[in-house]
């Protein structure tokens, strides 16, 4: 049902996926910061307001999000309830072969955490042990991956390097031969990895900071 409430939850749940508050999807689209604001949200008299279809259609392009996935955040299918995803913690991603083919963890003995279902994806969580992935992310941050869904230009990633290091980024480019990853700090270069050197990449779906 397209609800004023489930409409601007859904703003708030995307935003969210890709480690935003609300502000900083409104700053990516191009609109101003405030425009996705709680106050915005509701008028002085009371009245509801609803975000444009324009501003809804920059915040798909500048997350990469279909109009299918915006729709699904704002009516979840009946079926999809409660699913149950491994979580790991990043410092024993480091051993070889944690990732499977599949591209979920080997073994059984992981904590598990309750997550949204994300339909067909295989996730995983992964909290954040240590400094290595910031800037993007912090000690105690957990992540919810999958190594097996489609990646686009602008979504932020999760890269597993054959040293056992991570990376944490936001995809530039995918080639054949090579991954770009783009700046993330003001004033840093571009990067470009030989995907000889990657292990396993994954989208990150949903962050908890």
């Amino acid at each position: 049902m397209l609800s004023h409430d489930r409409i601007w939850s859904a703003i708030d749940h995307l935003a969210q996926r890709h480690g935003l508050t609300p502000s900083g999807l409104a700053k990516r689209a191009g609109l101003d910061p405030t425009s996705f604001n709680r106050s915005k949200r509701v008028a002085p008299d009371g009245r509801r307001r609803w975000p444009s279809t324009e501003s809804l259609a920059k915040i798909l392009a500048a997350t990469g999000a279909t109009l299918d996935e915006f729709v699904q955040l704002v009516s979840p299918r009946a079926a999809a309830g409660a699913a149950v995803v491994p979580l790991i913690g990043s410092a024993a991603l480091a051993v070889a072969g944690r990732i499977g083919p599949d591209g979920r963890p080997t073994g059984s003995a992981w904590d598990e955490l309750d997550f949204p279902d994300l339909g067909t994806q295989d996730c995983f969580a992964i909290e954040v042990q240590g400094n290595d992935l910031r800037p993007l992310y912090h000690d105690g941050d957990v992540l919810v991956v999958c190594a097996t869904a489609p990646m686009r230009r602008g979504d932020r990633i999760l890269v597993s390097l054959r040293t056992g290091a991570l990376v944490g980024a936001v995809l530039r480019r995918r080639t054949a031969r090579v991954a770009d990853l783009a700046p993330v700090m003001p004033g840093e270069a571009a990067r470009s990895i030989a995907t000889a050197e990657i292990a396993w990449m994954a989208r990150i779906m949903w962050v908890r900071h």
